[in-house]
């Protein structure tokens, strides 16, 4: 069965892996030095590009497997075993070294998951997965993606689960204020009985802000993969899918 979509095609690229020609390239030769291509057993599949923009097809899209496969030339339990062994091969390493100088933020994103074992109801009235995110202030990249959390989990509690916290070490970080008693830098609050507050407090709660946004803006980017929309992934699928998105997400601002 011949497939429509190929990587060989560069037109086909950008609309189904959200990536450049250049970038998607660059995805490839870095998971071939990975290992990635390493010859396995069973029947013949796709060449290794075809394969990662199948993956990134599913994710960027949100088709289900019955729609993408017959696309891509292959049948509907090849889509899921090349998706199953290539997703966590996808996903963001956390970085561990940071600069003196450097500021991180983090915020939690909830991300909609059809698997509920995983998640739980959350403030947006669904079944959600919490993912702590970390990024680089400065480059807007991605660092760190925590695992998934049930949704019910606030930011605070989240934070404080091992994992993300003990990546970034005591690299200087900013939240916002759902972080409270952790310790990191959240805008300032008015003390009981203060009606307003104080100029200089104002005025360094405005740059918080403006700096804090990015995080939301890195957001608002990686959930043009639609997986982050309503992830149908079972079990890990959901944190391949979110550090993967991330890693994506960090070749498309670079470029």
């Amino acid at each position: 069965m011949a497939g429509v979509i190929t990587a060989s095609q560069p037109s086909w690229i950008p609309p189904f892996s959200g990536l450049s020609p250049r970038g998607f390239g660059t995805l490839v030769r870095q998971l071939r030095r990975e290992g990635a291509n390493a010859v396995r057993r069973g029947r013949p599949s796709l060449p290794l590009g075809d394969r990662v923009l199948l993956v990134t097809a599913y994710w960027r899209t949100n088709l289900t497997l019955r729609q993408l496969a017959p696309l891509f030339g292959v049948s509907k339990s090849a889509a899921d075993r090349i998706i199953s062994h290539l997703g966590p091969l996808l996903a963001l390493r956390p970085r561990r070294r940071f600069r003196k100088d450097t500021v991180l933020i983090v915020d939690g994103t909830l991300v909609p998951t059809r698997d509920h074992t995983m998640a739980e109801q959350s403030k947006n009235y669904r079944y959600s997965t919490n993912h702590q995110v970390v990024i680089d202030a400065d480059t807007r990249l991605v660092v760190v993606v925590g695992r998934p959390l049930p949704g019910n989990r606030d930011d605070c509690e989240a934070w404080a689960w091992p994992g993300t916290k003990d990546t970034v070490g005591r690299t200087n970080l900013i939240a916002d204020g759902g972080y409270r008693g952790t310790g990191l830098v959240i805008p300032h609050r008015r003390e009981r009985g203060q009606s307003e507050l104080t100029a200089w407090k104002e005025e360094h709660n405005t740059s918080h802000r403006q700096v804090r946004a990015r995080v939301e803006h890195a957001f608002a980017r990686m959930k043009g993969w639609k997986t982050l929309r309503d992830c149908r992934l079972k079990g890990d699928g959901v944190h391949h899918a979110m550090s993967g998105v991330a890693r994506l997400h960090n070749l498309a601002l670079a470029g």
